[in-house]
């Protein structure tokens, strides 16, 4: 199957799938399977981002597969497919997880790594389930202005600040080896933080962040994450309000997408084994920036993705 060739048909027309990525319900053989997780059953305050995957799709249609000064495209250097979404039922937070859990094993099961679109973050625990299962304790790299390790609460066991919290708990991620990246804002307690620090997560502040240039925190990722294969989690509210809107659960102060993008290109140099792009609720941002942006930084990942398993051996120095 091929992708949907811009020059024949417009970029506005046709099925949207990501990034015009050939729809395949029944994925094999791929590096990087991008499949959809419309769910908001974990959401604290603003629901709406079951409608992420479909309107990050609709955005996708932008993005050409080659970017500047980039050599290859990406698609040119890796296979990917489009698996569209897991069927998630909206009512039962437990039945949800163990649907997502064990779709995202099957894929595992005949392709190497799947790029999630979310969605509320609750589901990342299940995609690391996953992941754990194929490599062992991972690390990870968590953007976000939430730490997203707090106690269950309101009777609901996986809301979407709770994934972290349950992978330390459950040992299916290395927290000395787990950077956060951009926590900031409000929280009920001022020891909200105690727990990923406790366990030895590496947690970079916002106001840390902004003191530092991008490249002292890429050293740090690097330093920490090592030859480890590694989970990155992106939740787009770790970028300020300005350049993503669309989400449930907005903080100001927030990272620029250029730091963000930027920031990512450290990953072509780890050993990645799946990615998600959570918490983008459309229903707050009727521009569509913020599906754009988080097109432009699912794009990102699989180009560094490209760059960590196919053109380190040929010798490619790329961004």
């Amino acid at each position: 199957m091929q992708r949907i060739d811009s020059h024949v048909s417009p970029r506005y027309a046709q099925i949207p799938t990501f990034m015009r990525l050939p729809h395949d319900t029944e994925p094999s053989g791929y590096d990087v399977v991008v499949i959809g997780a419309p769910y908001d059953g974990g959401t604290s305050y603003r629901p709406g981002a079951r409608f992420g995957p479909r309107a990050i799709r609709n955005e996708s249609g932008l993005i050409h597969g080659v970017g500047i000064d980039r050599g290859p495209g990406t698609f040119d250097l890796i296979r990917c497919a489009d698996a569209g979404d897991i069927d998630l039922t909206p009512f039962n937070m437990h039945i949800a997880m163990e649907t997502a859990e064990q779709h995202l094993k099957a894929v595992l099961a005949d392709n190497a790594a799947f790029l999630m679109l979310g969605g509320d973050h609750s589901l990342t625990l299940a995609a690391l389930r996953a992941v754990a299962d194929q490599h062992g304790p991972v690390a990870v790299v968590h953007l976000d202005a939430h730490s997203d390790t707090n106690p269950a609460f309101y009777g609901g066991e996986f809301h979407h600040g709770t994934p972290f919290r349950h992978a330390i708990d459950e040992k299916i991620i290395d927290p000395s080896a787990m950077v956060q990246i951009g926590i900031r804002g409000h929280n009920p307690k001022p020891d909200s933080l105690d727990y990923a620090r406790g366990h030895g997560v590496r947690v970079v502040t916002a106001d840390e962040f902004a003191d530092h240039p991008v490249a002292r925190t890429a050293d740090l990722i690097r330093e920490r994450v090592g030859k480890r294969p590694v989970y990155v989690s992106v939740d787009i509210d770790v970028l300020d309000p300005a350049f993503a809107p669309g989400t449930g659960t907005p903080a100001p102060g927030g990272l620029t997408s250029r730091e963000v993008l930027s920031l990512l290109r450290c990953v072509g140099d780890l050993k990645p084994v799946g990615f998600d792009v959570m918490e983008v609720s459309p229903l707050y941002d009727h521009a569509g920036i913020t599906s754009v942006l988080a097109t432009e930084i699912g794009a990102e990942l699989l180009y560094q993705y490209a760059r960590a398993h196919r053109t380190r051996s040929e010798g490619d120095n790329a961004p």
